[in-house]
């Protein structure tokens, strides 16, 4: 589940690369709506190492989520 966190290569497609006051979700091309909810039929539809890769990207989105929003 660790490689999950290869995700967030999209972030240096942004400019700047970090910037605190602003939401991954929605933003970087791997963050959006669509691709969270390709993440979440992973989790019904694959099987094997694809699920967990596919639960560990939805535990991404949700930290990403929550640590814009409720820590701001």
């Amino acid at each position: 589940m660790i490689a999950t966190m290869a995700v967030d290569i999209d972030h240096i497609f942004a400019d700047p690369i970090f910037d605190p006051n602003r939401a991954s979700i929605g933003f970087h091309p791997l963050h959006t709506y669509p691709a969270i909810a390709v993440y979440f039929l992973g989790t019904v539809f694959f099987k094997g190492y694809y699920k967990i890769a596919s639960v560990g990207l939805l535990f991404h989105m949700f930290t990403d989520f929550q640590d814009y929003y409720f820590w701001q």
